[in-house]
Protein backbone atom coordinates (compact mmCIF):
# COMPACT_ATOMS: atom_id res chain seq x y z
CA UNK A 1 0.00 0.00 0.00
CA UNK A 2 1.13 3.43 -1.23
CA UNK A 3 1.79 6.38 1.44
CA UNK A 4 -1.34 8.50 1.26
CA UNK A 5 -0.13 10.61 4.06
CA UNK A 6 0.58 14.29 2.86
CA UNK A 7 4.13 15.58 3.86
CA UNK A 8 3.85 17.57 7.40
CA UNK A 9 5.68 20.26 5.81
CA UNK A 10 2.72 21.58 3.80
CA UNK A 11 2.17 24.56 6.02
CA UNK A 12 6.27 25.64 5.87
CA UNK A 13 5.73 25.10 1.85
CA UNK A 14 2.65 27.02 1.74
CA UNK A 15 4.64 30.05 4.08
CA UNK A 16 7.49 29.91 1.77
CA UNK A 17 5.83 30.45 -1.37
CA UNK A 18 3.49 33.25 0.42
CA UNK A 19 7.02 34.99 1.38
CA UNK A 20 7.73 35.12 -2.88
CA UNK A 21 4.63 36.76 -3.32
CA UNK A 22 4.64 39.29 -0.52
CA UNK A 23 4.11 42.84 -1.89
CA UNK A 24 1.66 41.50 -4.51
CA UNK A 25 -1.82 42.22 -5.57
CA UNK A 26 -4.23 39.07 -5.19
CA UNK A 27 -7.83 38.44 -4.56
CA UNK A 28 -9.08 37.13 -1.36
CA UNK A 29 -11.92 34.55 -1.59
CA UNK A 30 -12.68 33.52 2.24
CA UNK A 31 -15.17 30.88 3.24
CA UNK A 32 -16.73 32.31 6.16
CA UNK A 33 -19.01 29.95 7.23
CA UNK A 34 -23.01 30.28 7.16
CA UNK A 35 -22.53 30.17 3.43
CA UNK A 36 -20.74 33.76 3.58
CA UNK A 37 -18.25 34.52 1.60
CA UNK A 38 -15.97 37.36 1.25
CA UNK A 39 -14.33 38.34 -2.35
CA UNK A 40 -12.13 41.44 -1.95
CA UNK A 41 -8.51 42.30 -3.65
CA UNK A 42 -5.56 43.14 -1.81
CA UNK A 43 -1.88 43.42 -1.40
CA UNK A 44 -0.36 40.59 0.72
CA UNK A 45 1.69 42.47 3.21
CA UNK A 46 3.34 40.52 5.67
CA UNK A 47 4.05 36.90 6.09
CA UNK A 48 4.49 35.63 9.73
CA UNK A 49 5.26 32.00 11.18
CA UNK A 50 1.70 31.62 11.92
CA UNK A 51 -0.31 33.70 9.69
CA UNK A 52 -0.11 35.84 6.52
CA UNK A 53 -1.73 39.29 6.19
CA UNK A 54 -3.42 41.14 3.19
CA UNK A 55 -4.53 44.59 2.98
CA UNK A 56 -7.52 44.52 1.28
CA UNK A 57 -9.29 47.79 -0.33
CA UNK A 58 -12.80 48.76 1.61
CA UNK A 59 -15.41 51.55 0.09
CA UNK A 60 -14.55 55.20 -0.47
CA UNK A 61 -10.64 54.42 -0.58
CA UNK A 62 -10.45 52.97 2.98
CA UNK A 63 -8.02 49.98 3.45
CA UNK A 64 -8.06 47.24 6.38
CA UNK A 65 -6.17 44.67 7.31
CA UNK A 66 -7.45 40.91 7.09
CA UNK A 67 -4.75 38.04 8.54
CA UNK A 68 -6.06 34.27 7.72
CA UNK A 69 -3.41 31.01 8.75
CA UNK A 70 -2.09 29.22 6.30
CA UNK A 71 -4.04 26.00 7.19
CA UNK A 72 -7.08 28.03 5.94
CA UNK A 73 -5.27 27.68 2.47
CA UNK A 74 -4.47 24.29 2.78
CA UNK A 75 -8.25 23.09 3.74
CA UNK A 76 -9.52 25.41 0.52
CA UNK A 77 -11.43 27.95 3.41
CA UNK A 78 -9.24 30.61 1.68
CA UNK A 79 -8.47 31.18 -2.31
CA UNK A 80 -5.93 33.32 -3.27
CA UNK A 81 -6.11 34.67 -6.89
CA UNK A 82 -4.01 36.48 -9.68
CA UNK A 83 -6.10 40.13 -10.14
CA UNK A 84 -4.56 39.76 -13.62
CA UNK A 85 -5.11 36.51 -14.90
CA UNK A 86 -7.37 34.99 -11.94
CA UNK A 87 -5.39 32.11 -12.07
CA UNK A 88 -5.63 30.65 -8.43
CA UNK A 89 -2.12 31.37 -7.05
CA UNK A 90 -1.78 28.39 -4.54
CA UNK A 91 -3.76 25.07 -4.72
CA UNK A 92 -3.14 22.60 -1.90
CA UNK A 93 -6.43 20.88 -1.68
CA UNK A 94 -6.25 18.75 -4.21
CA UNK A 95 -3.86 17.01 -2.18
CA UNK A 96 -5.48 16.61 0.52
CA UNK A 97 -6.47 12.91 0.48
CA UNK A 98 -10.24 12.09 0.34
CA UNK A 99 -12.25 10.68 2.85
Amino acid sequence: MENDIPPVNRIDQIRDELKALEGRRMRVRANMGRSRIIERAGTLIHVHPSLFVIEVEERRGRKARQSYQYVDVLTGTVELYDTDTGERLLNYTSDLPEE
